[in-house]
C-alpha cells in the first residue's frame, strides 16, 4: 500500500523578495528578468539588483533569472507560510560563435508558417494569437531528417487575445519532426495578463476554464489528491505492440516523395502502407486503475512521481472528442470521450502540486497532443468550481 503524504500550505499569499549581482564583481545586476517559470509572477531588477515577487500563491516553482550577458539561473522555491529572501549570483556567459546558417527569406517564412502551427496550434484560440517579435527566432529545416528546430536568445512574446495573456517564452530548444510526428521544447515561459473590459475578462475566464478543464495539468492535480473519479478521469494499463507489416514511417515517408507525381500505382500503394495502422495486439486492462496504482511520493515534499509498466490511457468523461486520431485505439463499447495515452520515456515522471511535469518528460497522443502554446495556462491558475 502506498500513502501518499500531502503537504498542507496556508491560503495567504507569500512574498520572495532579493538581490541579483555579477558572480565576478559582486556589483548588483540592473533589468534583469526575474520570474517564477510557468506563472504570473515577475519583475525585473532595480538599478541596485534588488528584487521583489507579491502576492505569490504557495506551491513549488522554478525562479529563473534571465539577462543578456549572464548564464540563466534557476533555483528551486517552495512558497509557504513564511517570506522568502535570495541572494544570487549570476555567472557572466562566455560568448561563442553561433553556427551560421543562410537561408532565404521564402524559407524563413515556410519554416516560421509551420512553427506557428506547431508551437502555437491551430485552433480557435490559436487563431487569437499574436507573435510579436517573430524575427528573434532561430528557425532551421533539415530536408534528410524532415526536421524543424528553433531556438531564441530572448523572449519570444505572444499576445493571446483568446485566453487574455500575454506569453513571454524562452525558447531553448525546439524539434517537430514530420516523419515521427513527434513535437518537442523546452524553456521558460511568463505570463502577464493582457488589459482588458469586465466584459472581456468574463470571456477570457470562461476560455480559460475551457482550456484547464479535461488538460493534463487537471489530471495531474486531480490524480495527487486522489480525486480522478469525482473530476472526470478514468485510467487504465494499456498494451500494445508495433505492427510487423507495417513498414517504418520513415521508408513510407521516402517512397511517398519518391512516386509523387511520377507512378500513380506505386503511390497509391504507398498511400495504402500509410494508412495501415502503427498498433496492433492493444488492449485495456480492466477494471480502472486507482490513483495509488500509478502514484507514488518522492524523497523530496511536493512532488510525486507517476509510473506505470505499459502505457496509460487516460479518459475524461466529461467532454466529448472532436478530432479523429487514426493511431489511437478506442474500444467499440467506449463513449467517444476525450481519450489520452501517456508513454514514458524511463521508469516514472516526476510532477509537483500545480500539476507541472518538472522532470523526466513523456510522450501524449490523443486529445493532449493537441495541447499547444495557444492553450497554455500558468501553473497558479485556478478555475472556476
Amino acid at each position: 500500500m502506498v500513502i501518499v503524504f500531502l503537504l498542507c500550505f496556508s491560503a495567504n499569499a507569500q512574498t520572495i523578495t532579493g538581490k541579483v549581482v555579477s558572480a565576478s564583481s559582486k556589483t548588483g545586476v540592473p533589468k534583469a528578468s526575474v520570474f517564477l517559470n510557468n506563472a504570473t509572477f515577475g519583475t525585473a531588477t532595480e538599478d541596485d539588483g534588488s528584487f521583489s515577487l507579491r502576492g505569490v500563491k504557495p506551491g513549488q516553482y522554478d525562479l529563473v533569472v534571465s539577462v543578456i550577458g549572464f548564464e540563466e539561473y534557476t533555483q528551486k522555491v517552495l512558497v509557504g507560510n513564511t517570506p522568502i529572501n535570495l541572494n544570487i549570483s549570476l555567472t557572466p556567459k562566455v560568448l561563442m560563435m553561433r553556427e551560421v546558417i543562410i537561408s532565404s527569406n521564402a524559407d524563413w517564412k515556410k519554416n516560421y508558417e509551420q512553427f506557428k502551427k506547431d508551437f502555437i496550434g491551430t485552433n480557435e484560440n490559436a487563431k487569437l494569437c499574436k507573435v510579436v517579435n517573430p524575427r528573434i527566432l532561430n528557425l532551421s529545416f533539415t530536408r534528410r531528417t524532415q526536421t524543424l528546430e528553433a531556438s531564441a536568445e530572448e523572449f519570444l512574446v505572444v499576445e493571446n487575445e483568446a485566453l487574455g495573456y500575454r506569453t513571454k517564452f524562452l525558447l531553448k530548444n525546439f524539434s517537430s519532426n514530420n516523419i515521427s510526428r513527434t513535437i518537442s521544447y523546452s524553456g521558460r515561459v511568463l505570463f502577464e495578463q493582457l488589459p482588458g473590459t469586465d466584459a472581456q475578462k468574463q470571456k477570457w475566464k470562461a476560455k480559460r476554464d475551457d482550456a484547464y478543464y479535461g488538460s493534463s495539468q487537471h489530471f495531474y492535480r486531480a490524480l495527487y489528491k486522489n480525486r480522478l473519479k469525482q473530476e472526470g478521469f478514468i485510467i487504465y494499463d494499456f498494451s500494445r505492440a508495433v505492427d510487423p507489416n507495417r513498414p517504418p514511417e520513415e521508408l513510407i515517408q521516402k517512397k511517398l516523395k519518391q512516386f509523387r507525381m511520377v507512378n500513380r500505382d506505386s503511390m497509391n500503394f504507398w498511400l495504402q502502407q500509410e494508412n495501415m495502422p502503427k498498433w496492433y495486439k492493444e488492449h485495456l486492462t480492466k477494471p480502472a486503475l486507482n490513483a495509488a496504482d500509478v502514484l507514488r511520493k518522492t524523497p523530496q515534499e511536493g512532488l510525486f512521481a507517476l509510473t506505470f509498466p505499459n502505457y496509460l490511457y487516460v479518459v475524461y468523461n466529461k467532454r466529448y472528442e472532436t478530432e479523429d486520431f487514426k493511431d489511437l485505439y478506442r474500444p467499440l463499447d467506449m463513449e467517444n470521450f476525450e481519450t489520452s495515452v501517456i508513454t514514458l520515456f524511463g521508469p516514472y515522471t516526476v510532477f509537483d502540486m500545480n500539476g507541472t511535469v518538472v522532470a523526466e518528460s513523456p510522450l501524449y497522443e490523443g486529445t493532449w497532443s493537441k495541447a499547444k502554446l495557444a492553450n497554455l495556462l500558468p501553473v497558479d491558475y485556478e478555475p472556476t468550481q
